[in-house]
């Protein structure tokens, strides 16, 4: 029976050798019941933090993915303008390539210098990120102008069916 106390006793968690020396068999006892409660406590909060975590991805990707998988709202455009920067987020489908070089057009013939292009493809979704200049004279009715002219682009692409 001493053994299964000392060994019971080597588990609890290390605290100062005098206070361990001083603990009768009882408080020992007591010590180690208290222990494991609060590690049963412990191991409760980490699963509900775990199902918890768990759900985060699923409900995230359930709201992303399948409008992204059914194509629906593709393609998208968001135009925003600070300045003389312009910044423009295309959102489409793998097979609105041509899209793409359509905006780019655009922006060239009002007058807006492309500083960069880039993009990102996830599955058949691709992410378009132009980034130009507009020039002073361009500010006042161009940019307008400019966000008409892309948006009516995209819009046309979407009733296309491209």
């Amino acid at each position: 029976m001493k053994t299964l106390y000392s060994k019971l006793h080597s588990l609890l968690p290390h605290q100062s050798s005098s206070s361990k020396e001083a603990m009768s068999l009882p408080d020992q006892l007591s010590e180690a019941a208290n222990y494991i409660k609060r590690l049963e406590k412990h191991v409760e909060k980490m699963k509900e933090k775990k199902e918890r975590l768990m759900e985060t991805p699923r409900m995230s990707n359930k709201n992303i993915n399948k409008p992204m998988e059914a194509g629906i709202g593709l393609p998208q455009i968001e135009i925003s303008n600070v300045g003389s920067a312009l910044q423009v987020v295309v959102i489409s489908k793998v097979h609105h390539q041509s899209m793409f070089y359509e905006i780019i057009r655009v922006l060239h013939e009002e007058g807006a210098e492309i500083v960069t292009a880039n993009f990102s493809v996830i599955d058949e979704t691709v992410f378009h990120t132009i980034h130009s200049e507009v020039g002073e004279s361009e500010l006042g009715f161009g940019v307008p102008r400019m966000t008409s002219r892309l948006k009516k682009l995209v819009h046309e692409f979407v009733m296309a069916g491209l």
